[in-house]
């Protein structure tokens, strides 16, 4: 080689270099999304709470197989939301449903994450006009279920019969409330706040003589023994949400399509018409509300529920339609509940 030519080959690399970051500099002014060290990455943010952490391992563990053959890896990122830090406090006084979204919404929107997993139920019906629920995985139980201090008996339905007159349970929901209500008005209730474990303390420490909970959220976490009651839909319907898990991201996203595929269209169309109707009620999960859409023999079923707080005025309906009319399908049925309850106030 000749004298100086090693230089000369180093100089050629460092020049070619610097232009490759000056093209990528360029580009990530352009792109605030783009990271040269992140591009081949998926990011997934999530709670930090046991069950969030169980629902986003899960899926997580779908996306890596999905991801592999895109060469995009995929990671695990906790955001801590305010719902979570202020866990003693009423929801309905520190801002309600979007305490427990606004900080991992705005994490997405920053590109700090890539997608955000939500339990569907807690995620506002309006969201950001950049945002998009990409995909709704399959749904597991929609149920609502009581566990009592009482040893849960295997294979032995119970049903709200079993609980003593003016019985106490704690539950945050007023959707719960009301139509617990109606079925039950000696019934006592108080609110309560907190993970699951945090709640079963609270009941074994006699707070409560029972405690309402979603059947997800235990079935996810094996604790299915715990559960003494399950309220049948017929007796209570479901938030809307409720079961489902909301894979949310940016919708400029170039990876939308890798997690698009973990979506259940049986679900997709269910939970596309319940928020269609607690959007037209104007509602949320502070409000007594409940709808549960799901597709028998092709076709899409949605019933609904809206109450007064009390239990009082309890109006339920059926409507079933096309699963590609979800939309619509939430809004008749939010209408249809909606004159029939203004026709019994007259």
């Amino acid at each position: 080689m000749r004298p100086g030519a090693s230089l000369f080959a180093f100089r050629s690399v460092l020049a070619q270099y610097c232009s490759n970051r000056l093209f990528i500099n360029a580009f990530s002014s352009l792109n605030p999304h783009f990271d040269m060290s992140e591009s081949r990455q998926l990011v997934i943010g999530t709670r930090g709470s046991k069950l969030a952490l169980t629902q986003t391992n899960q899926v997580r563990d779908q996306l890596v197989e999905i991801c592999a053959e895109a060469g995009v890896s995929v990671s695990v990122e906790i955001i801590h939301t305010t719902g979570d830090r202020e866990d003693k406090s009423d929801l309905s006084t520190i801002g309600g449903q979007g305490l427990f979204t606004a900080e991992i919404e705005r994490a997405l929107i920053e590109g700090q994450i890539d997608v955000a997993v939500h339990s569907l139920k807690d995620l506002p019906t309006v969201s950001r006009e950049e945002l998009i629920v990409a995909a709704t995985p399959e749904r597991v139980d929609v149920r609502d279920v009581i566990v009592t201090r009482g040893v849960p008996v295997p294979d032995v339905v119970s049903s709200l019969a079993v609980l003593p007159v003016s019985s106490s349970l704690g539950t945050g929901s007023p959707r719960r409330r009301a139509q617990l209500l109606a079925l039950r008005p000696d019934l006592r209730f108080g609110a309560i706040r907190g993970n699951i474990d945090t709640r079963l303390a609270k009941l074994q420490r006699g707070d409560f003589d029972g405690i309402v909970l979603a059947a997800a959220g235990l079935q996810r976490l094996a604790m299915s023994g715990e559960i003494n009651i399950y309220l049948d839909t017929a007796q209570v319907l479901p938030a809307p949400g409720q079961g489902a898990l909301g894979l949310q991201m940016r919708r400029d996203d170039d990876k939308v399509e890798l997690v698009q595929k973990l979506n259940h269209a049986p679900t997709w169309y269910g939970v596309t018409a319940e928020r269609s109707f607690l959007r037209s009620l104007g509602g949320g999960c502070l409000e007594p509300f409940g709808a549960w859409g799901r597709v028998i023999s092709g076709e899409l079923v949605l019933d609904g529920v809206m109450a007064q707080p009390d239990g009082s005025n309890l109006k339920r309906s059926s409507l079933t339609g096309d699963p590609e009319t979800a939309e619509e399908l939430g809004r008749n049925l939010a209408l249809e509940l909606q004159n029939d309850s203004a026709e019994t106030a007259r």
